[in-house]
């Protein structure tokens, strides 16, 4: 391997290597994946925007990409890092290589690195910026000026990069049970099939909408979905939601969603020092004792306590952290008890798995149901 392309760490730390994908610059918060499959709804997850993804697997590519477990309509991630990628796709669902498609979305990344080294320094010293840079000269000082003058994660609103401009529907499957409301925060298709096939007409609204265009479509839910950037700085949705747990319409966030709903109940969120990202995260359902694994993909946490009932700091009654993560105690759910809602910080839908959280939105279902007298 004759190096063209350098990954340059906010710290200092410069791995050289060839280029993947696009050639070109990128900026973005450098972040760990550990799933050891699934890159392609990784890449297609608009959670990642403005991150370059490390996979700390070492080969990847090897089954190619099809058009059928895309996430999105593109790929998001800011930047891409592997240590093998796959000489040739082998694999009968395949319709394209790796490579093409992030040719195709302008997508810069560098293969024949450390990925276990970075991943290693990124655990200690926590996510940072990071810059991919073509070895043109440059000295490590000189990219390292450009990464350190990038903004940081922390305070930044992402949601309208990666939300729909209009509005659409995606129709129930079987018997409708009314209209389902969701704010697309960088929801993805699984998420919307799983809704759907539970008897919503899916209502996908773009980040922008007001309560009023909200309660429009009179819906007999509201959901918020995942999505990247900074809960802090989205007060217009904590609004939002605030007035939607107000007229106690039953809600469901997952993900950033569940950041949100912290948010609006009155707790504060803050940043993780690496994030939990990956197919493998244990968490304990505290209400049933079981422990699910999980998929993730979140740099920032609620700010609550753990055990024992709390009072809402928002005025919105009793409220309870119903999933903890064994990893680090992190929160990862919350369930008001006065109010129609829940949320959880993983993701139920989790493509390509595991599927142990699925049954969420089953309790979804039955929640709206239940309020609204059909259970």
């Amino acid at each position: 391997m004759i190096p063209n392309t350098t990954l340059v760490l906010e710290d200092g730390n410069r791995f050289d290597g060839a280029a993947f994908g696009a050639v070109g610059e990128r900026i973005g918060e450098i972040v760990f994946q550990t799933g050891m499959s699934g890159y392609q709804e990784t890449l297609t997850d608009p959670s990642y925007a403005g991150q370059i993804v490390v996979q700390t697997a070492p080969h990847i590519g090897n089954t190619g990409m099809n058009s059928e477990d895309e996430e999105s309509l593109r790929i998001w991630v800011e930047g891409y890092v592997v240590r093998d990628p796959a000489r040739r796709a082998s694999n009968f669902r395949s319709q394209r290589t790796l490579d093409d498609d992030l040719v195709a979305g302008a997508v810069v990344g560098i293969s024949g690195v450390d990925t276990r080294a970075i991943t290693r320094i990124i655990r200690e010293a926590g996510a940072m910026r990071a810059g991919i840079f073509p070895l043109d000269g440059r000295t490590t000082e000189q990219y390292l000026s450009a990464v350190t003058a990038a903004p940081e994660m922390s305070g930044r609103n992402l949601s309208a990069e990666v939300s729909v401009a209009k509005s659409y529907v995606v129709p129930a499957r079987g018997q409708s049970m009314g209209a389902l409301a969701v704010l697309d925060l960088g929801v993805k298709n699984a998420t919307l099939g799983h809704l759907a096939t539970r008897g919503f007409d899916v209502h996908v609204l773009p980040q922008s909408v007001s309560l009023d265009e909200l309660l429009a479509i009179e819906p007999v839910g509201v959901f918020y979905s995942n999505g990247p950037g900074d809960p802090s700085a989205s007060e217009r949705h904590v609004d939002l939601l605030r007035g939607v747990l107000e007229r106690g319409i039953p809600f469901f966030g997952i993900c950033f969603g569940n950041q949100l709903l912290g948010r609006a109940l009155g707790f504060e969120t803050y940043k993780l020092k690496y994030g939990h990202r990956g197919i493998n995260q244990p968490v304990l359902d505290k209400q049933t004792g079981r422990i699910e694994i999980t998929a993730h993909n979140h740099g920032f946490a609620v700010d609550a306590p753990t055990d024992g009932v709390i009072d809402s700091p928002a005025g919105f009654g009793r409220v309870e952290v119903s999933h903890v993560g064994l990893n680090d105690d992190c929160v990862e759910g919350l369930r008001a008890l006065d109010l129609p809602a829940f949320s959880v910080q993983y993701h139920p839908e989790a493509t390509a798995g595991p599927h142990d959280s699925t049954y969420l939105f089953d309790q979804f279902r039955d929640l709206v149901l239940s309020h609204h007298g059909g259970a």
